[in-house]
């Protein structure tokens, strides 16, 4: 197959730091290539993933700037390169609504953001027209009006990422300074259990910034370690010397890519049962869910869990293979002709776990 992949404008593919949508294009661009298919990837021209670059594109932008325009000029360019592809897979909000698309060609889309009353009216529109792909079944769930073709989860590349041995003394936070990602509860929880807390946080968009110093700032004291934004290499390392990962996400995260990077290093997750977490997290065996007033008390039952268990459950149900795999076997449904671009998803949802 000849596969176009479209990105967003804001981050190369991959990102050198943070970027979770970008890690999961870079991850299929490799996996499509590494399975003998063409790859024409329409992303940032800063971007090192290495498959062929659609001709046209621009830098990325900074995320902050006028977020419509600077996709849809991303958009308008990465249709005009993707001649000659059998398939796009579409990362955009935007493209799958795109009125220019190559004639004939399938499109699939996958839906990267909470699908809230807004976004099903998109995602509806655009099942018309394309395949339609939710990252988990929480997700879904929260539209089931959108016809979801299948819930493919994420996968990652774990073959660069060591098993820490968890005994650094320390909890660790990797994520946004943001109130939906759960940080200043990170820093309660960790001071109720007495073990020092490590924050390596992304603080450069406009919100991060008043959120880090309005609210995280003014109550960090000799219990937290602040340490920025981390290279992946620096990431794995704060990750797997951690007694356990923190991850008490406030909001109906889609799909959290950061609790699979702690679990490839080895280290329990311990967070809040919200969105795609229960579909991650085995509860009492590669980590622990509750609610944010019970975590504190959870805790020190991480150091019990299974370290290797935690590794082999990204190995058998996270891998970038299973990923790619199960996106090669839609592509080839439907370019056979196997089935529609959207299915409804009372009547015909696909899981592929």
């Amino acid at each position: 197959m000849r596969i176009g992949l479209v990105a967003g404008p804001w981050i190369p593919v991959p990102p050198s730091t943070y970027g979770g949508t970008e890690r999961v294009v870079d991850s299929l661009a490799r996996g499509f290539a590494a399975a003998g298919h063409e790859v024409l990837l329409a992303a940032p021209s800063d971007s090192s993933c290495p498959v062929p670059l659609a001709p046209g594109m621009r830098t990325s932008v900074p995320h902050q700037l006028n977020r419509t325009l600077s996709e849809l000029s991303q958009v308008a360019r990465a249709y005009a390169g993707m001649g000659g592809v059998d398939i796009i897979h579409d990362h955009t909000l935007a493209g799958p609504l795109y009125l220019h698309r190559p004639e004939g060609i399938p499109v699939v889309t996958t839906i990267h953001c909470r699908l809230d009353a807004g976004a099903a009216d998109i995602y509806g529109a655009i099942a018309r027209r394309a395949a339609v792909i939710a990252i988990s079944r929480d997700q879904a769930s929260h539209a089931p009006d959108v016809p979801v073709t299948r819930v493919i989860h994420h996968g990652m590349d774990i073959a660069s990422v060591p098993v820490g041995s968890g005994r650094g003394g320390y909890l660790c936070f990797v994520g946004r300074a943001s109130r939906d990602k759960g940080l200043l509860e990170a820093v309660r929880i960790a001071r109720e259990a007495g073990i020092p807390l490590r924050i390596a946080v992304k603080v450069r968009e406009q919100d991060e910034v008043t959120y880090f110093r309005d609210v995280i700032e003014p109550i960090l004291g000799p219990n937290e370690d602040f340490m920025g934004e981390m290279d992946d290499a620096a990431k794995y390392r704060l990750m797997g010397e951690a007694i356990a990962f923190l991850n008490p996400i406030q909001w109906p995260e889609p799909f959290g890519l950061v609790m699979i990077e702690a679990l490839a290093t080895g280290t329990p997750v311990i967070g809040t049962p919200a969105g795609s977490a229960p579909e991650i997290i085995d509860h009492g065996r590669t980590g622990f869910l509750g609610s944010t007033d019970q975590l504190a008390g959870l805790v020190h039952k991480a150091a019990g869990l299974d370290r290797a268990l935690c590794r082999r459950t990204v190995e058998q149900r996270f891998s970038e293979e299973r990923m790619v795999n199960d996106y090669l076997r839609l592509f080839g449904d439907l370019l056979g002709g196997k089935m529609p671009a959207g299915v409804p998803h009372a009547a015909g949802l696909h899981q592929n776990l």
